[in-house]
């Protein structure tokens, strides 16, 4: 293909994409709304494409955006006071997951550290069950023992609870600010106040609201006034409105942050030095998110962070006078979740999934999100998760009408039963022993849930609702069996 057929060929392929402009999907993307913010980014990355980020040294133009995105988020985070202690430091990642896992690796590091003995020690890390799943992730990469605090049922977590699992075994706890799910604002005071006390780092995972939440009417103090907060990521390409991926990662004392490095002399090669886990990283992204906060200043955020805060009032006010449906706890920040009002009796009440599914026929996208069991606390219902946007503001008014004729819809519409999946399932024995299905038995399971079909075997169900219910209702490792398999397929060569 010539160059104008290739373009061509990629405006067809970004046909079938949700859009990520004008407030329809309610997840994954964050739309500032201003469109010479794109367009700044745009010429700011395509500047900064050739540029290799593994050494700021032959390109100090890297280190000197470098310095000053974590010199606006120091000052954002309230970093910058003083009588503070150790001077924050920190370092620009490729995402949130990248900031978690090296904010897990950095106090993992610190903990050995601390005693040759547990030079080779596995230690615990401790969040709320309702962190984000980076940090399942680091656990499994960095060899800790991920231990899962339970939750209330209204997807916040009790101090006193987090507290008790702390001890002498513990490299890091992690508290929300706020939590995705339900966008619960953890008591982060609290468990950080303790940890201090007990020598035990203390992670602030702010990627979701990092750059919304200082400037939230209300919001409670979460981020480096906390004495006993050791680190906090927050995400550029969130509320900081920059292209993917661009996060920060902020350790209060230049030591802590060290530990985060990989340093190397022991090879012929040039000297390798590392501060994230990528050696060669994109400049584009950087320099996107860099020509933004330049742009925006503290002042800028604090409009797109207003415009929000107009939004999620407004969604919550509508919710409240659709029967049947609620928002999820107390959130704090740019997030709601929608569950069921159990409260109401069943036949008004509005099942957040179905919901989610027909507000999609409106030209919305809500995201499903499957309920939890807890052993030790009490289950957590399903919930429909809505991040809400500066853009969100302006479609305000479609939203709300989609969610309320939708809610009409639906009313009184029990959950999916997959109860042929299940009984296939059980029947072969997935589940039992740790067994579970393969990429074959997987894809004909997913079939028969409502996978495949129009895109030649490689489409996602049209309802979400019966998948995710049956996700729900399977033993993790079968049901996660079951996802790798779907997001496999979907990219899969054919």
């Amino acid at each position: 293909m010539n160059s104008s057929e290739v373009l061509v060929r990629l405006k067809e392929l970004r046909k079938l994409d949700a859009p990520t402009h004008g407030g329809k999907v309610l997840a994954y993307v964050y739309d500032s709304g201003l469109s010479e913010l794109d367009e700044l980014a745009e010429a700011a990355a395509a500047i900064a494409r050739p540029l290799n980020g593994l050494d700021p040294t032959t390109f100090p133009s890297i280190a000197a955006m470098e310095r000053d995105l974590v010199r606006f988020a120091r000052h954002a985070f309230h970093g910058s006071r003083s009588g503070l202690g150790p001077r924050v430091v920190g370092s620009i990642t490729s995402g949130g997951t990248e900031s978690c896992l090296l904010a897990v690796k950095t106090a993992r590091d610190l903990w050995r550290a601390k005693d040759p003995r547990r030079k080779h020690a596995r230690p615990r890390l401790v969040t709320a069950v309702t962190a984000h799943a980076a940090f399942q992730k680091a656990a499994s990469a960095f060899d800790l023992d991920w231990d899962p605090v339970p939750c209330q049922a209204d997807g916040s977590v009790r101090a006193e609870d987090m507290i008790r699992h702390l001890g002498d075994d513990v490299a890091l706890v992690v508290v929300s600010a706020p939590a995705y799910p339900s966008g619960a604002l953890d008591p982060i005071r609290e468990v950080a106040t303790a940890a201090a006390s007990r020598g035990i780092s203390c992670h602030v995972d702010a990627c979701f609201g990092g750059f919304a939440l200082p400037w939230w009417p209300g919001a409670p103090a979460w981020d480096f006034r906390v004495s006993g907060v050791t680190s906090i990521s927050a995400d550029l390409h969130k509320y900081g409105y920059a292209p993917k991926g661009t996060s920060v990662l902020l350790h209060r004392g230049r030591d802590r942050h060290r530990k985060q490095f990989f340093a190397t002399t022991r090879w012929p090669g040039y000297p390798v030095v590392n501060p994230t886990l990528l050696g060669s990283r994109s400049a584009s992204p950087l320099a996107a998110a860099w020509a933004i906060t330049q742009h925006l200043g503290t002042r800028g955020y604090a409009e797109l962070t207003a415009a929000c805060v107009r939004a999620t009032e407004g969604i919550r006010q509508a919710v409240a006078e659709i029967p049947g449906l609620a928002v999820q706890g107390d959130p704090v920040g740019p997030a709601l979740s929608l569950i069921a009002d159990v409260s109401a009796p069943e036949h008004l009440q509005v099942d957040p999934h179905h919901l989610a599914d027909e507000v999609a026929r409106h030209g919305f996208k809500i995201q499903h999100q499957p309920g939890l069991h807890q052993t030790d606390g009490p289950d957590l219902p399903h919930s429909a998760h809505l991040t809400i946007t500066p853009v969100t503001e302006r479609s305000l008014t479609e939203l709300v009408t989609a969610l309320k004729d939708s809610a009409d819809v639906v009313r009184g519409r029990a959950q999916a039963n997959p109860w042929l999946e299940l009984a296939a399932l059980r029947l072969l024995g997935y589940g039992k022993s740790g067994r579970v299905p393969g990429p074959a038995m997987a894809w004909t399971i997913l079939q028969v849930a409502g996978a495949g079909g129009a895109a030649k075997g490689k489409s996602l169900p049209g309802n979400m609702a019966p998948l995710m219910a049956l996700v729900e209702r399977l033993p993790a490792p079968v049901a996660e069996a079951l996802l790798t398999e779907l997001l496999a397929r979907v990219s899969e060569p054919r």
